[in-house]
């Protein structure tokens, strides 16, 4: 929020000349000592001289998703107003704007969104942000981004080939489109499309962190471009460090039993860096608003069974109905156990920061996977 500066301004003509007396004496000084009290009072309360928490911040950004909100505020510390439009528990799939929320994006010196479609209900919005001039950054299409793979049961969650590659898994194709499968393995509808779910991966995140680094000294007006890069680099050390951490509870993990079974296909980056097969998803796309038929959860618990996977991971900020039915109904002797895959929570939930949530959810899986 930029700062308001307002003045009052008494103006007497003539130096030391007298002025001219007014018969009603009184009252013009009882409206100058008005006048007095009004100006302390705007004094005091920061109005006058710009001095509230506020008004010492060099403008305003507009952060779509909660995950990368908790990211800016790291980076910005107190420099800017950093606005997060999705509050906890949020899934950012189905998530609809406000008319208030929209006229924030309008005002905002800079827009910091997810990108590659995954906020599909703010998105319109964000583009009109754009076309009436307000800088714009979606930060997923910076961090080389994956293609879903149209074969999830035993191909892993993402394209081997990266998007800007342009081979055959590339973000050219059409999802749901016809590609065969064989028995026992699941068609992703989001096949060839670009994978939003960057986060998964905190290599990729530390990428992000000096891509929004460089956009907000670059776009907001008064901001300072040292602070932020110190903020930036501190950050960044403790991603390296919470990298780490993630590696060592994966190495606990015995390499036969590093596959995943989640709710929708979200863990494609986080898969690829660590050496996970990804054998499928209760919800056979990239996400949460497509629904299964009954011949998809048929083929996923025939590849479970395969697999001979112990559990199936369901997104915290959903029901865990259909993992629970697909288990019960297919006879199948797996836990059903919930990650936070897309939302982090309120301060008193388990994920209140983004570092949290991946802390939480290796050690989730470290304890459905091992023995």
């Amino acid at each position: 929020m930029r700062r308001a500066t307002f003045s009052v301004v008494t103006h007497f003509p003539g130096g030391n000349a007298r002025m001219p007396v007014p018969a009603d004496r009184g009252q013009h000084r009882r409206r100058s000592r008005v006048v007095a009290l009004v100006a302390t009072a705007l004094t005091a309360a920061g109005v006058l001289t710009g001095c509230s928490p506020a008004g010492d911040r060099a403008g305003t950004v507009v952060v779509t998703t909660n995950i990368l909100g908790d990211v800016v505020q790291n980076i910005a510390g107190d420099e800017v107003e950093v606005e997060v439009l999705m509050g906890p528990n949020a899934d950012p799939h189905s998530f609809g704007i406000s008319a208030k929320q929209a006229a924030a994006l309008q005002n905002a010196d800079l827009v910091v969104y997810n990108g590659l479609g995954l906020e599909e209900g703010v998105l319109r919005a964000v583009d009109a942000a754009a076309t009436d001039g307000v800088a714009t950054l979606a930060v997923g299409e910076k961090v080389d981004p994956l293609t879903f793979a149209s074969d999830q049961a035993g191909e892993g969650a993402a394209a081997d080939e990266h998007a800007e590659t342009g081979d055959e898994t590339g973000a050219g194709k059409a999802p749901g489109g016809d590609t065969d499968t064989e028995p026992g393995s699941e068609h992703n509808a989001s096949a060839g499309q670009l994978d939003p779910h960057f986060w998964t991966d905190p290599a990729r995140m530390r990428t992000a962190v000096d891509v929004i680094a460089a956009r907000l000294i670059a776009e907001v007006p008064g901001i300072d471009a040292q602070a932020v890069q110190a903020n930036a680099e501190a950050y960044g050390d403790k991603l390296a460090a919470l990298e780490s951490r993630i590696q060592d509870t994966v190495d606990r993990i015995p390499a036969e039993n590093r596959a995943l079974v989640t709710n929708h296909h979200v863990f494609g980056y986080f898969a690829e860096r660590y050496g996970f097969e990804v054998i499928g998803a209760i919800v056979p796309s990239g996400t949460t608003l497509a629904s299964p038929s009954a011949s998809d959860l048929d083929s996923l618990a025939s590849a479970i069974r395969s697999s001979g996977v112990p559990a199936i991971f369901v997104d915290s900020s959903q029901p865990d109905t259909l993992g629970q039915v697909l288990a019960d109904e297919a006879g199948l002797d797996v836990a059903v156990l919930s990650l936070y895959s897309e939302s982090l929570t309120s301060a008193k939930g388990g994920a209140p920061s983004y570092i949290d949530m991946m802390d939480a959810n290796v050690e989730t899986l470290a304890r459905g996977l091992s023995p």
